[in-house]
This record gives structure tokens, C-alpha cells and sequence, in this order.
């Protein structure tokens, strides 16, 4: 897909998540399904899509640690430094989520954060200027697609638009994924 068609639908895309629709779309790392991650009633829509417990929280991309800043009441340093020096995608989870969907943070008010570099997923958080939503494109309980020929027809028909950018791109691997408690401890979630 050339650069003009990349932008058109990143222009469509961001308009549907405006109006609180649901996609499924290529990440940095794998396949996920989102949506605008202020809106509660797409939310909502993701939780019932990926049959997922409303108490396991979803994650949100990001574009930058500025954008990050936003949705963490006073982000660690430690956060900061670990998004700088990171060389693959990291999720961190964080406390004290603020201005997000409130049925969107874990029921201690925690939320995993990643610095998505994508070609699709970057300019798109930056047009929409808010986060999205990631969360893996099947239904929960089943495996993670890591290319999108693995993703379900029930998956597939459940969103409100598939993004047709990146079906092609390579197998991709889940981010590593690390809490950070207030008191200064970490622990590994996924290594």
C-alpha cells in the first residue's frame, strides 16, 4: 500500500474512532483490536467482542512519553527512563490511570502503557491526538495472531472496520510487559 492510501485510511480510520467505532489493525507487535481509548462505550464493545472479563484491563498505545504524561497521574522517572532505553516494544503498567474510559483500568486504577513505533499506529494516535486501545486481535482464552491470516472470521466480522495496511507485514511477537508499583518495585508480567 503506497503512502497516499496509508494516510486516506489513516484519515477514515481516525473519523471512525471519533464516532466510537471499533478496528482491527496492525501494531508493532501483533494483530489487536481497539478503539479510542476515552470513549466507555467502545470499550465496552472491545470487552464484549474479545469475551474478555471486564476486570482484565486492556492496554493503550500511545505516540510519545509526553502523550503517556497525560493518562498517568505523576508518571514514575523510572517509567520515563525504561520507555527511552527500551529497544523492543514495552507495555508498562502504571497507577493511577486518569482521563481515560473509566471501565478501561484495571480495578486497582492501573493501565499498561506502550510507546507504539508503527507506520500505521503512530500517525493515527497523532491524528486522532488521544490513545487507542490494543488489545490482541481473538477472543479471549484462544492463541494471539502474529500475522493477520490467523485471525478469526468471528473476529474479523465483530469490528467495525479491518485495516487494510499491514496484512502483509511479518509475524510480529507480543511487547514485554512490566508493572510498576508507586513504592518502587517492578515486577515482570511477561518477559
Amino acid at each position: 500500500m503506497n503512502n497516499i492510501n496509508i494516510k486516506q485510511e489513516i484519515e477514515k480510520v481516525c473519523e471512525l474512532l471519533k464516532k466510537g467505532g471499533t478496528i482491527c489493525y496492525p501494531t508493532d507487535t501483533i494483530w489487536g483490536i481497539g478503539c479510542d481509548a476515552t470513549n466507555s462505550k467502545a470499550v465496552e464493545k472491545l470487552f464484549s467482542i474479545k469475551g474478555r472479563d471486564t476486570t482484565k484491563s486492556m492496554l493503550i498505545l500511545v505516540d510519545s512519553i509526553d502523550m503517556a504524561r497525560r493518562y498517568i497521574d505523576n508518571m514514575p522517572n523510572v517509567a520515563v527512563q525504561l520507555f527511552e532505553y527500551a529497544t523492543e516494544p514495552l507495555t508498562i503498567i502504571l497507577e493511577e490511570a486518569v482521563e481515560i474510559a473509566s471501565n478501561l483500568p484495571a480495578p486497582d486504577g492501573s493501565i499498561g502503557i506502550r510507546i507504539v513505533n508503527h507506520n500505521f499506529c503512530t500517525p493515527l494516535i497523532r491524528k486522532l491526538n488521544r490513545p487507542i486501545v490494543s488489545t490482541s486481535a481473538n477472543k479471549s482464552g484462544h492463541p494471539s495472531p502474529t500475522i493477520f491470516s490467523e485471525i478469526s472470521p468471528e473476529i474479523l466480522s465483530s469490528v467495525d472496520y479491518v485495516v487494510e495496511n499491514g496484512r502483509t507485514q511479518k509475524r510480529g511477537k507480543s511487547s514485554k510487559i512490566l508493572k510498576l508499583y508507586k513504592n518502587g518495585r517492578v515486577e515482570i508480567i511477561r518477559g
